[in-house]
């Protein structure tokens, strides 16, 4: 085993939307632990050193729905833990916004003639796990926890920590991208960020063919959720 010592920060919301999403893939469906595996390449993962991200769903009085989310994330949860995965959480909030229906949106005449002059969008959105995410980097460096960082995000806003990780302290950062086809109309692909990819010493991409083997075999074919 190499004498590397590496830290897993895995962003769950933005792996979810990235990958899993296109690919058709529940997150309880897919195998994180046997993906560590890969990820660590026979290095030491150091005690504690497989970290998840994620927005925690709260329970709405009446809603059927929140129920559901609930105790899935939380079947989630149990299973990252058993595995000895740490869970990192922040509430996810909710912000709405308003379109004004003008000549900017496709379709306008057809939609004003129905009487709609606004839409209002509400979305659902993680507060604070970036900065967590961040936060972490920084505190494992500074207590000399890891020799890589290995980062399953690809979120901007961690650039500035990474910076510091690397020029501070000489941490290597090894950066995990993805190439996902989005099969929806919108064909908005999965591709790694290229400011990740300048900001970090070691990259590595992965394509939809090479996890489809840590997906479970009951899940292969089921729809988006």
């Amino acid at each position: 085993m190499s004498t590397d010592r590496v830290q897993i920060y895995l962003d769950g919301g933005n792996f979810y939307h990235l990958v899993l999403k296109k690919m058709g893939v529940k997150d309880l469906d897919f195998d994180y632990e046997a993906f560590s595996v890969l990820l660590g390449q026979g290095r030491q993962i150091v005690p504690q050193g497989k970290r998840f991200y994620q927005g925690s769903v709260r329970e709405k009085f009446g809603d059927a729905s929140s129920v559901r989310a609930m105790s899935k994330q939380t079947a989630l949860f149990m299973g990252l833990q058993s595995t000895h995965w740490e869970i990192k959480t922040s509430k996810l909030r909710t912000r709405r916004e308003r379109i004004i229906i003008d000549n900017s949106v496709e379709g306008h005449r057809s939609i004003l003639k129905k009487g709609v002059k606004e839409i209002i969008i509400a979305r659902v959105r993680e507060k604070g796990i970036d900065v967590k995410l961040a936060t972490d980097l920084i505190v494992g460096a500074v207590d000399d926890k890891y020799d890589t960082a290995i980062v399953v995000s690809s979120d901007a806003d961690l650039i500035p920590a990474i910076d510091w990780v690397r020029k501070r302290k000489y941490k290597k950062i090894e950066y995990v991208g993805f190439s996902i086809p989005d099969p929806s109309p919108l064909m908005d692909n999965t591709r790694p960020l290229p400011t990740m990819i300048v900001n970090s010493d070691i990259q590595r991409t992965f394509t939809e063919a090479d996890l489809r083997q840590f997906v479970k075999p009951r899940a292969q074919t089921i729809p988006l959720r």
